[in-house]
């Protein structure tokens, strides 16, 4: 049997170069499924994204997954993509959506976490308070932060000038107005009086989003990562957010370990393979 893409639609293109294509997924031209592909502003055009990938209940646990999504890949190369993401949201399908990925050689990029929030925000160690962050903090954190947001992003397979316009204009879309832009929760975390470490917090409509937690050199494995992750939990909760979500990157092992013991559950797992 012959597992194909039929194409749904046209390739649709936009004026920056983006693409985006439905499909198909046939047996011997006999639909089993449908595979969505396409690039988006996150990553460029020369990064590929599976958007969604579906094999029919009785076609699954024959190959058919995997043939379609070797199958995108080469569309993806057509385009001239050098890599390819795929995303598998936590449920009954994850183990599987997972394993097929490590099979094709995609490997885990980072993961969307969540953690459902009481009424009751939580208590700071004796010694530990959050002031907000002064506008000459903000000058000097902000450039720290896009350094480091884009070393991250090159060693997960950007070249250093895709990285760096990523953090770029990542912060240019979160923080348009700075220490001012509405909804952006901006704190310093003391203990006895000294600095020791900051928290980058988004009041989103639905949720509170962590986009940073960062000890200070000079005081890291002295539990202000507890105590910032503690610290967005309030300001989440004193904002009506009964839930706050957050990214890790996978291999920050300190890191997963903090989420983990603090209650947060996986929600989305993001992998990506390099296109030789």
């Amino acid at each position: 049997m012959t597992t194909t893409l039929r194409p749904l639609e046209p390739l649709q293109q936009t004026a920056d170069g983006f693409r985006s294509r439905r499909y198909q997924v046939c047996v011997n031209s006999r639909p089993v499924g449908a595979i969505h592909l396409g690039t988006g502003p996150s990553f460029g055009t020369a990064v590929a994204v599976v958007r969604e990938l579906r094999v029919d209940e009785p076609d699954r646990r024959r190959g058919r997954g995997t043939v379609a999504a070797l199958a995108a890949e080469e569309v993806a190369r057509g385009w001239g993509c050098r890599r390819i993401d795929a995303s598998v949201p936590d449920g009954a399908d994850a183990d599987a959506g997972a394993g097929l990925l490590r099979a094709l050689g995609y490997t885990l990029r980072n993961r969307n976490m969540v953690k459902a929030l009481g009424d009751t925000p939580p208590a700071l160690p004796e010694g530990s308070s959050a002031r907000p962050m002064t506008g000459e903090e903000f000058a000097a954190w902000q450039a720290d932060e896009q350094r480091r947001y884009a070393l991250t992003w090159v060693e997960r397979g950007l070249t250093e000038a895709e990285a760096w316009a990523k953090a770029a204009g990542d912060h240019e879309a979160l923080l348009p107005r700075g220490l001012d832009t509405e909804d952006m929760v901006l704190r310093v975390l003391e203990h006895d009086g000294t600095r020791v470490g900051v928290l980058w917090l988004a009041l989103r409509e639905d949720q509170g989003f962590v986009y940073s937690v960062e000890s200070d050199p000079a005081h890291r494995g002295r539990g202000h990562g507890r105590t910032l992750m503690r610290v967005a939990e309030a300001q989440s909760i004193a904002a009506g957010r009964r839930e706050l979500g957050l990214n890790v990157f996978a291999g920050n092992t300190p890191a997963e370990r903090l989420y983990a013991s603090l209650g947060y559950r996986t929600t989305v797992s993001h992998y990506t393979k390099a296109l030789l």
